[in-house]
């Protein structure tokens, strides 16, 4: 797959997985921490705030990896 299309595909796929992560992120808040304490909220927003870049690190690694022949 050339180098281009490569990572054309891997911007579609992390601008979709921020969408996707920050919808289901805050959808789980809503439902979850209505009468959490201000700290529950800031270590939630903190853990799921660094989560997502787990998989985008993944998909960036894919992005700049040697070309395939």
């Amino acid at each position: 797959m050339p180098i281009r299309l490569r990572k054309f595909i891997g911007t579609i796929l992390i601008i979709m997985l921020v969408l996707v992560y920050a919808l289901v992120a805050n959808t789980i808040a809503v439902a979850t921490l209505g009468n959490a304490p201000w700290w529950g909220h800031l270590l939630y927003f903190l853990f799921t705030g660094l989560l997502w870049v787990l998989p985008a690190m993944v998909l960036i690694k894919w992005m700049a990896g040697p070309p395939q022949k």
